[in-house]
């Protein structure tokens, strides 16, 4: 499926191979209407049609049983992403792909932390009572007391951090990671919607590097880009940071919505930028046009397809053990509280990560 593109100041657009933009385009979610289970109820957020956050109801649901190769979680903390929040709208349309009409998983959330409480057929890395961590974005199901995940998903959480800290890293992680590889020592770097989870680690990695950084988002956000670690903020209301006398050697977006003129203009010779979500628009431009501009300009203009799994977030939450990279977490919600969770993040007033908490 195509990964998601990140959309927003932090969502996924799906691509070539994942849903959304920041992750290669992924087709939806396979998850289907609802999970198999079996037994007493369970508490589940749901919501039956796409919408505002007034769709979202408390339901007692079946324990899901896990079918070969998945894993059942007993639900510690789950973190909110934009895609939550764009599947719970159905908007962009790229958000309805595997249930056009309605949603494909009756149950959002996809970065979970938790423990096993029980496994499929097949499934050899994990037994009941192990504590993991990963991103579920296939099945989802995190705003509940128990889901199931894929083995493939999901890595041991370290002792070191507690449910709630691991529950931000997984794609926030991933993006912030692959999307500043290339920052060195000296080089200037923008990141496009800095204020949220991916963009909050993205600017501790390049500064760790030596990198000059620069973060953009809402004028609420700018004192928060400061404190962990940005040399210069823009508010994106105010400023273009297109329109720049000093042009960037790397620009991660993670809220892409200007032409690739635009973007080529704000790029210096050898620079690379790399879209992470944004406007369908945008992102079939960058796609398309994008590839052609840079190849004639000196300068690369390009998605970020983002690999998932645990390979590819456990190296962040290793400097998060460290201290090298800090986690922020803006606000802790209860389950019944997923409405204004998603509202929260969704409209743009999170610092860092939100998460919800069962447990």
């Amino acid at each position: 499926m195509i990964r998601s593109i990140r959309h927003s100041r932090e969502s996924k657009v799906p691509l070539l191979g994942q849903f959304g933009v920041g992750r290669p385009f992924r087709f939806a979610t396979f998850c289907g209407r609802d999970q198999v289970g079996r037994g007493a109820g369970v508490k589940a957020v749901v919501y039956d049609r796409y919408g505002s956050p007034d769709l979202l109801r408390v339901e007692e649901v079946p324990v899901p049983s896990p079918a070969a190769g998945q894993v059942r979680v007993k639900i510690a903390a789950t973190s909110v992403n934009l895609s939550d929040w764009e599947c719970l709208l159905g908007s962009p349309a790229y958000a309805r792909i595997g249930g056009l009409l309605f949603p494909a998983c009756r149950t959002l959330g996809s970065d979970i932390a938790g423990l096993v409480d029980d496994v499929g057929e097949g499934v050899t890395r994990f037994r009941p009572g192990d504590e993991v961590y990963g991103d579920n974005l296939r099945l989802k199901g995190g705003f509940a007391e128990y889901t199931l995940a894929p083995e493939s998903a999901l890595a041991h959480k370290p002792a070191q951090l507690t449910f709630v800290e691991a529950s931000t890293i997984p794609q926030a992680g991933a993006i912030a990671l692959q999307g500043t590889k290339s920052a060195v020592t000296g080089r200037r770097v923008l990141i496009n919607g800095a204020g949220g989870g991916s963009g909050s680690f993205a600017i501790q990695l390049a500064k760790r590097v030596g990198a000059h950084v620069t973060g953009v988002d809402n004028v609420s956000k700018l004192d928060f880009m400061r404190s962990v670690g940005a040399d210069h903020v823009i508010d994106y209301r105010r400023d273009d940071f297109t329109r720049t006398s000093q042009p960037y050697d790397l620009i991660l977006d993670l809220a892409a919505h200007r032409s690739v003129f635009a973007y080529r203009r704000a790029l210096a010779p050898g620079g690379a930028y790399w879209c992470v979500g944004g406007s369908v628009p945008t992102l079939l431009r960058v796609l398309t046009a994008g590839r052609l501009v840079g190849r004639l300009t000196g300068r690369a203009i390009r998605i970020l397809a983002v690999k998932e799994g645990p390979a590819h977030f456990e190296p962040l939450a290793a400097l998060c053990i460290t201290g090298d990279v800090r986690i922020h977490i803006h606000r802790a919600f209860a389950l019944d509280e997923v409405p204004a969770a998603l509202a929260h993040v969704g409209e743009g007033r999170a610092s860092g990560k939100v998460v919800v908490v069962l447990s």
